[in-house]
């Protein structure tokens, strides 16, 4: 027992090294765009966790998920940007200079403006499961991007189709992400110190979601999962659990949104499709509903496919003579590569060994 738990402890401790001295490494190739495709992953990492909750914890097809992302992701653009000032005289008057709310007072506010849209949603979809639950939650997503998108007039809130540029940089401990950070004569890019930030985000998460899943609120909500006739008759309040569970998933997404506005510096529509709602759930599936080491698994692994597959894309494309374009070549690989894991691995890379005996029964 004494082996098994050192042996643990000693490979967590290589992990976390590993972990930190990652993107220092990357840093060191001279290119950042590894950097930011790790950067990118760690986002997805953060989204695909939240969604957990709703479709891996309580059983709730949720295909409008990134709408809670693209709330986040407005909150802190509408408070750390120029907009709101140049669209307000009043708010203008007020702040001559302009909105620079903190990323982290703005994450709060995210979190409970996706967290109360979260429950929005789930109010009128109680009663429903499965294919209808997939379908209301696509209609919610794609109504919220329309709305952010022609949010512009008559009142010019969300500036509609051109977004919301010029969005802070955020500032840690009086760091500012907007310029190298110097550690004597070494250089940090901000990219890595982005890097250190997602990744103490996605640390807190995965923390707190091993807490809800052992947790007798996480246990209510597989129970539903399994059977949510038998977990009424138990005397759960089932409403009230599938409501707490869009609403703490939601909670991630508005979290995640932020730190993505920030990263990209500015906030697009074009960000929040319905493609970026069915690549949260793929990621989920993928690497295994309901655990997360799968999630995170299957998430990575979606978030820098496309990337790497750009590099095999390319010379693929040359040997048809160019009559396959690049992009369209590496969507049919990752397309096929999702095929092929899927009817490998129908349960996930890793799927979670309690619901896999259930399955198995």
């Amino acid at each position: 027992m004494l082996n098994t738990k050192n042996g643990k402890l000693i490979a967590f401790v290589l992990a976390g090294i590993a972990l930190l001295v990652l993107p220092l490494l990357l840093q060191a190739t001279g290119s950042n765009s590894w950097a930011r495709i790790v950067d990118q992953a760690l986002l997805y990492v953060l989204l695909a966790l939240g969604l957990n909750i709703v479709v891996g914890y309580a059983g709730l097809l949720d295909l409008g998920y990134i709408a809670f992302f693209a709330v986040g992701a407005y909150v802190y653009g509408l408070l750390s940007s120029p907009h709101l000032a140049e669209a307000f005289t009043s708010i203008a008057a007020a702040f001559p200079d302009g909105l620079h709310t903190n990323i982290f007072v703005a994450i709060v506010i995210a979190a409970v403006v996706a967290g109360v849209m979260g429950m929005i949603l789930g109010a009128p979809t109680l009663k429903l499961r499965g294919d209808y639950l997939a379908i209301i939650t696509l209609g919610f997503g794609e109504i919220v991007r329309i709305f952010l998108l022609n949010l512009d007039r008559p009142i010019n809130i969300t500036n509609g189709p051109k977004g919301l540029p010029g969005v802070d940089a955020p500032s840690v401990f009086g760091i500012s992400f907007a310029k190298p950070f110097y550690v004597g004569d070494y250089m940090v890019e901000p990219v890595t110190m982005y890097y250190y930030l997602f990744m103490a985000f996605v640390v807190a998460a995965v923390i707190l979601s091993y807490r809800l899943q052992d947790s007798r609120i996480g246990r209510a909500w597989m129970a539903i999962r399994e059977d949510e006739i038998a977990a009424k008759a138990m005397g759960l309040n089932t409403r009230n659990l599938k409501l707490l569970a869009f609403g703490m998933g939601a909670t991630f997404g508005g979290v995640s949104g932020v730190l993505f506005a920030s990263f990209q510096r500015g906030v697009y529509p074009e960000s929040f499709i319905l493609m970026e709602s069915v690549m949260v759930v793929a990621m989920v599936v993928l690497g295994g509903i309901g655990h997360i080491p799968g999630v995170i698994l299957g998430a990575l692994l979606l978030a820098g496919l496309p990337e790497v597959l750009r590099h095999v894309a390319g010379p693929l494309s040359q040997m048809t003579d160019g009559r396959l374009a690049p992009e369209i070549l590496r969507q049919l690989l990752i397309a096929s590569a999702m095929v092929v894991v899927m009817l490998i691995r129908p349960k996930g890379l890793w799927p979670s060994p309690e619901h896999g005996k259930s399955l198995s029964k």
